[in-house]
């Protein structure tokens, strides 16, 4: 039987704006996502995680920063840049 999986929201080379996540001094992945928000970043890979409940959802490696720092985010974490 083959998996039905949405297509993901963001493609690699795509300008997305950082959004803060979670309340502040949560987690350290969540601080780290933070420190970003606000910022432009571009998406340099994508992937899917399917857990036991069968929802598919898509992670994204963005570059963001002066340093183009890579973070892990998951698609609601991120939005299109338009401009």
């Amino acid at each position: 039987m083959q998996e039905k999986r949405a297509k993901p929201k963001y493609v690699v080379g795509q300008k997305v704006i950082i959004q803060p996540v979670g309340e502040q001094g949560a987690t350290q992945r969540e601080n780290e996502i933070n420190q970003y928000a606000g910022e432009v970043g571009e998406v340099s890979n994508y992937y899917w995680i399917n857990p036991r409940n069968s929802q598919i959802f898509y992670m994204y490696n963005v570059k963001v920063g002066e340093q183009k720092k890579e973070i892990a985010v998951y698609e609601d974490e991120i939005e299109p840049c338009l401009s």
